[in-house]
C-alpha cells in the first residue's frame, strides 16, 4: 500500500486485467511441461521453462501494475482492510494445499503401507516388509537409499528459521522507520533463502546421482519429491516476492504505518518457514 496515499475517499475497482488469464496459460504450460520432462518427452524441457518464463513477465508486469495504482492514490484503508483479507484467504488455500499433499504421506505410510504387508497378502507376497522406504511388493522399483535429516535438511531448516529472525528484524526496523537497516535485514533474508534452495538443488543431485532415489522411485519417490519440490516452489516465490517488497523498500514507498506489501509476504514467509518445519520432521526424521 502507497505510503504517501493511503486515504482515498472511495473503493477502488480496477478495471479489466489481461493478466490472470495469462498467468493461467502460463502455469498451466509449465505444469503440462514439467509433466512431459518427467516422462522424459523432448518438448517437456522446453515447454516448462517458457511457461515459467511467461509467469514471471505476468508477475513483474502486474506487480508493477498494482504498484502504480498504490502509488498512484487509488487506495484506501478499505482497500487495505480487503489486501489483508485476500492475502488471509490465499494462505489459507495455501495450507489446504499442503495439508492434502501430507494427507497422501499420511495414507501411503500409516494405511497402504500396512495393508499391503497383512497377513491377507503374505500370499501374493510372501517376502515384502512392509516398512516405509522399501522398494514396493511387486520388484517394479530399483533399489535406492532414502534420504535421511543429516546434514543438508539440517542445515536448512536452520537457514529457514534464522531468515525468519531476520525478516522479523527487518519488520520491527520498518515499523520504527528505519529504511536502512529494514532493507539490510530484508536483503540477509533473500540470501538465506537463496542458500536453502541452492541445498536443495544440491539434494536433488545427490538423492538421483548418489541414492539412486527418484520421482520413479515408488510412492517414497513420489511423496519426497511432490512434498519438498512444491516447498521449494514456494521458497522461490516467496523469495520473488520479498525481492520486490526490498526494491520498494528502497524507492521509499513504504512508511511506518503503511506498509501492507511488506507485511503480506512476510506473513507468506512465516508460512513457509512452518510447512518446512511439518516437512523436516515427518519426511526426513519419521
Amino acid at each position: 500500500m502507497s505510503a504517501q496515499h493511503a486515504n482515498a475517499p472511495y473503493y477502488f475497482v480496477p478495471g479489466p486485467s489481461k493478466w490472470p488469464a495469462i498467468a493461467g496459460t502460463s502455469l498451466l504450460v509449465m505444469m503440462l511441461g514439467a509433466s512431459g520432462w518427467v516422462n522424459d518427452a523432448s518438448w517437456g524441457a522446453y515447454a516448462t521453462i517458457a511457461g515459467l518464463l511467461g509467469f514471471l513477465v505476468v508477475l513483474y508486469y502486474w506487480f508493477g501494475d498494482a504498484i502504480a495504482e498504490s502509488e498512484g492514490g487509488m487506495y484506501s484503508k478499505r482497500i487495505d482492510a480487503s489486501f489483508r483479507w485476500s492475502m488471509s484467504w490465499f494462505i489459507f488455500s495455501e495450507v489446504m494445499f499442503f495439508a492434502a499433499f501430507f494427507g497422501a504421506l499420511f495414507y501411503a505410510r500409516s494405511i497402504a503401507m500396512p495393508w499391503l504387508g497383512d497377513l491377507d497378502n503374505k500370499i501374493l507376497w510372501p517376502d515384502f516388509a512392509a516398512h516405509w522406504g522399501n522398494v514396493g511388493p511387486a520388484g517394479t522399483v530399483e533399489p535406492f537409499t532414502t534420504m535421511g535429516p543429516f546434514w543438508i535438511p539440517t542445515i536448512n531448516t536452520a537457514l529457514l528459521l534464522l531468515s525468519g529472525v531476520t525478516l522479523t528484524i527487518s519488520h520491527h526496523a520498518i515499523r520504527e522507520n528505519h529504511r536502512g537497516k529494514t532493507a539490510f535485514w530484508l536483503a540477509a533474508t533473500i540470501l538465506l533463502g537463496a542458500i536453502f534452495m541452492g541445498f536443495q538443488v544440491y539434494e536433488y543431485i545427490h538423492a538421483y546421482t548418489e541414492l539412486n532415489l527418484k520421482l520413479t522411485s515408488g510412492v517414497y519417490g513420489s511423496t519426497f519429491f511432490l512434498l519438498t519440490g512444491f516447498h521449494g516452489f514456494h521458497v522461490t516465490l516467496g523469495a520473488i516476492m520479498l525481492s520486490v517488497v526490498l526494491y520498494r523498500v528502497l524507492k521509499g514507498h513504504f512508511t511506518a504505518d503503511n506498509h501492507f506489501a511488506f507485511e503480506g509476504a512476510a506473513w507468506y514467509w512465516h508460512f513457509v518457514d512452518v510447512v518446512w518445519l511439518g516437512l523436516y520432521v515427518v519426511v526426513y526424521w519419521l
